[in-house]
């Protein structure tokens, strides 16, 4: 072999490995929409969508990569944050904190994947044609958070039987009315008196819980389903002790912060199946072919603590059918 072949084979050698490393297929990126801050966040959501994405075989650093996006509860960000993760090219955009992210995700794009974790139903909200087949690029998982508004008054007005109660929603939530009018229909179910309460930002709060604090007669509140009031469980609980407020919402976190009473879905038991379903869609299975899956487990929480505080005796038959007691 002569010098100048020798050379040519070297050299040709030598760009083997850096043309394998460029034939190598890019890592895959998730993209992570909330409506959200990342402090309003449990951190064992994002555990908890991590596991199933392991599960699924994925690892963030090894395998896959991931872009936050988060709107700090600025609602009217969201559709921008949605155009830029598109923009960057990511693999899946997988929503949380609602509605409001899931519809932005869908109107920057009809071809990313897009994987959701809702309290509301995706049908109703517009996001999908129906739950066997959701059809497009959506999928994901819904919880009956909203649909249980009438099984936490009865769960309330179990605990205060003689009491009024009151609904705090947020008004510039889209599913409002609708949990309005159920919760009014199981109000008049068992004769009682509801008044309807609003808070659409922080300040409010206080505004509210002093209001519920003076009135003559104390009423039991239920907390609606609405991802604000979900960002401010430990204030909320709170305040529910400082003026002496029994008071329900449907996450248990509200409950282990104080708070009397939770009645919901686990919803972090959904962002880990999210987590799985997004490890699938990146193995290629396409999101039209994966149902929209509906939690149907419901746990019930009581904080004994919190009742005996409060002044409150909480029935052994309600006690008996709790998931869980906080003593």
């Amino acid at each position: 072999m002569n010098k100048r072949k020798f050379i040519t084979l070297l050299g040709g050698a030598a760009a083997w490995p850096l043309a394998a490393r460029a034939q190598q297929p890019a890592m895959p990126v998730v993209g992570w929409l909330n409506s959200q801050s990342p402090n309003d966040v449990p951190l064992s959501g994002q555990r908890s969508f991590r596991q199933g994405l392991a599960q699924a075989g994925f690892v963030e650093g090894r395998n896959v990569g991931f872009e936050y996006r988060w709107a700090n509860n600025e609602l009217d960000r969201l559709p921008e944050l949605a155009v830029d993760l598109v923009r960057r090219k990511v693999s899946v955009i997988v929503t949380s904190g609602g509605p409001s992210p899931a519809l932005a995700a869908k109107a920057a794009t009809a071809s990313v994947p897009i994987v959701f974790t809702l309290g509301v139903d995706p049908v109703a909200a517009g996001l999908i044609d129906s739950l066997n087949r959701p059809g497009a690029n959506l999928t994901g998982f819904t919880s009956l958070n909203v649909e249980v508004g009438q099984k936490k008054l009865e769960a309330i007005h179990e605990v205060m039987p003689a009491a009024p109660i009151a609904l705090l929603v947020n008004p510039t939530n889209p599913s409002t009315q609708a949990q309005v009018r159920d919760v009014q229909a199981a109000a008049r179910f068992f004769g009682l008196d509801l008044q309807i309460l609003h808070a659409s930002a922080e300040r409010e709060f206080d505004v509210v819980f002093a209001n519920l604090g003076q009135q003559t007669n104390r009423r039991g509140l239920s907390i609606a389903a609405d991802p604000f009031f979900s960002n401010h469980l430990e204030q909320l609980a709170a305040l529910t002790l400082r003026y002496g407020v029994p008071a329900i919402h449907q996450f248990r976190a509200f409950a282990a912060a104080g708070g009397l009473m939770s009645y919901g879905a686990n919803n972090v038991e959904n962002i880990r199946l999210a987590g799985i379903y997004t490890g699938r869609i990146l193995k290629g299975e396409k999101p039209a072919d994966l149902p929209v899956q509906q939690a149907t487990k419901i746990e019930l929480i009581i904080n004994l603590k919190t009742a005996k505080a409060l002044g409150i005796t909480v029935p052994l038959t309600l006690r008996g059918r709790a998931d869980e007691v906080i003593e």
